[in-house]
């Protein structure tokens, strides 16, 4: 057997195997009669159909199984003597496998980079400055007092404007297009949200309850159906009630049905300390990923593009669970899975080699972790909950995968403040930090 190695970039290898014909023509008369002893062919009992016709009828299972023996054999025999680590399933190219000829085939092999951190200290990185602005917080209390509104059916009399709340029943129907055909009763709509078209809201504006109408627009551009975006649809409208919204008043009655708040004042001192450590949080977060993103830049790398497909598919489905519980989906947010993939891949790509130059830092700054370091991370994970606590100990203790798991990920964390520590700080304004 004779085996060549060619480095096509510093992580894929192409494997290059070729099996002499003396051997390829034992397996092949190997496999044609373990075949001849399982053949069940019509007027042969079993094992006594002659070989010429076990070969004429046979050839295609026989190379499917000459040449799956040839892999198991010889590739990772190969990789092994060649000191090759594959992260993935090699990709296999292979001749014809012919009686009389050498077989030979090849394997492209992605492995794991080497990875030599040249630079990771003295990183000058930017952080957001916090700033409380007022303005949110009565943006929050707005919004709960938007949430807290009652509806209050209007007279058969009234027009609907801006602001009311129309219930509606329609039809829909696009020409040429019947999978477009929709119905809905009792639909309600704010005027104004623009939940629906604008073009179409605006058309309910002046009407009163029971008033009928018929409702032409053109569909927008980003139409779920590419081939009926910009044709013409038509509802048949009816209005079966129209209803204003009533704001509770501002005072302390109001705060006192969010929780243990007597005043407007405690519920505005609540909710300021609410978004500081939301906004601390978030500040935070985006101060890594800059350490992080410095880190990549001074130490650049090739990574597999296995493990890039992997995370990619790892965000994908993480974003499909996130939509999924808020009722959404991906094709909502104007994307499907192909879209994703290609938008998303350069984030996938620098979320990879974050991960091994972070993994490299761990080993040359021999960062560990410790009892203590796991307790701290339990009570986290149990966020206070004493029941909890205990219940997430006994399952990482119990563990040994998810607690080895769970230590890499508190070694990446140290391995993060460690930049951190020994980089340049500065803080600056949210505008200045956008305009960098």
């Amino acid at each position: 057997m004779q085996v060549t190695v060619e480095s096509i970039n510093p992580v894929t290898k192409k494997v290059c195997i070729e099996i002499p014909a003396e051997r390829v023509d034992a397996e092949i008369e190997k496999s044609y009669a373990g075949i001849q002893k399982r053949a069940k062919l019509q007027g042969f009992r079993p094992g006594k159909a002659p070989l010429q016709l076990i070969k004429r009828t046979y050839s295609d299972a026989m190379r499917d199984e000459v040449m799956r023996r040839f892999y198991e054999q010889t590739l990772f025999k190969a990789l092994d003597e060649h000191k090759i680590e594959p992260v993935d399933s090699p990709t296999i190219e292979s001749d014809i496998l012919e009686q009389g000829s050498p077989f030979k085939y090849s394997a492209l092999v992605e492995i794991m980079p080497e990875i030599l951190l040249n630079e990771y200290t003295g990183f000058e990185i930017s952080k957001e400055k916090f700033i409380l602005n007022p303005d949110n917080i009565e943006g929050e209390i707005k919004r709960m007092q938007e949430n807290m509104a009652q509806l209050i059916p209007l007279d058969e009399g009234a027009l609907s404007e801006i602001g009311h709340t129309v219930v509606i029943d329609y039809s829909l129907s696009v020409e040429g297009f019947p999978e477009e055909n929709d119905t809905a009763e009792n639909d309600e709509l704010e005027l104004g949200v623009n939940k629906m078209s604008p073009e179409f809201e605006e058309q309910l504006i002046g009407l009163k309850c029971g008033q009928q109408k018929e409702i032409r627009i053109n569909l927008p551009d980003n139409y779920r159906n590419p081939e009926a975006a910009g044709k013409e649809a038509t509802f048949q409208v009816t209005v079966n009630e129209i209803k204003r919204k009533e704001l509770p008043e501002l005072d302390d009655e109001f705060a006192q049905q969010f929780g243990d708040y007597e005043t407007m004042d405690q519920l505005r001192i609540k909710l300021a300390e609410y978004m500081e450590k939301q906004e601390t949080e978030r500040i935070e977060n985006e101060l890594k990923e800059r350490v992080i993103q410095a880190l990549i830049r001074k130490n650049p790398l090739d990574v597999p593009q296995s493990m890039v497909k992997r995370q990619l598919e790892h965000m994908l489905e993480n974003m499909k669970n996130r939509l999924k519980s808020q009722h959404m989906s991906i094709e909502m947010m104007g994307l499907d899975e192909d879209g994703f993939r290609l938008r998303f891949r350069e984030s996938a790509e620098d979320k990879v080699k974050g991960g091994l130059l972070l993994m490299a830092l761990v080993e040359k700054e021999n960062i560990s972790v410790n009892d203590d370091d796991l307790a701290g991370r339990y009570e986290l994970i149990a966020g206070g909950n004493p029941d909890m606590l205990g219940r997430v100990r006994d399952y990482y203790t119990s563990n040994k995968d998810a607690r080895n798991a769970l230590a890499s990920e508190i070694k990446e964390d140290k391995a993060i403040r460690f930049l951190l520590d020994n980089a340049v700080v500065t803080e600056v304004d949210a505008a200045t930090l956008k305009a960098q």
